[in-house]
């Protein structure tokens, strides 16, 4: 399932997968990845400049992750142009959630503003069943 948000013309689209070849059940240990889509439908350059994720375990703890970019880039998206990348996530439990901002910058004027990374479920198959 794919969850998408629009903020000024900032498309963010995610879709998750489990990793059971990472994971580790009998040791609390389940792995996720999520591929991230960013679409610039906005009439001006974009940068992207700072992550904030809060990530959220069924087993009632929330990890909050801030730090520049992602997976070590900063990318500049023109008008129309589409970003992807992949990352990963570990929870304790076989159940959780993340979402998020990313903080933007316009090139043309500096102006910043944050842009919504839709809150995305992370579930081990098997507990759908």
């Amino acid at each position: 399932m794919i969850v998408t948000a629009i903020t000024e013309g900032v498309q963010v689209s995610v879709e998750t997968n489990y990793q059971p070849e990472y994971s580790s059940p009998t040791q609390l240990h389940y792995v996720f990845t999520y591929r991230i889509t960013i679409e610039n439908h906005s009439n001006y350059t974009v940068k992207l400049l700072r992550r904030h994720w809060f990530i959220h375990d069924a087993n009632n703890t929330i990890r909050e992750v801030e730090g520049e970019g992602v997976v070590g880039q900063q990318p500049i998206l023109e008008p129309g142009q589409v970003h992807q990348y992949v990352s990963g996530c570990n929870l304790r439990s076989g159940l959780g959630k993340m979402h998020g901002t990313y903080l933007m910058e316009k090139v043309v004027d500096g102006a910043q503003f944050e842009v919504v990374i839709p809150e995305f479920s992370m579930v081990v198959p098997y507990l759908l069943n």
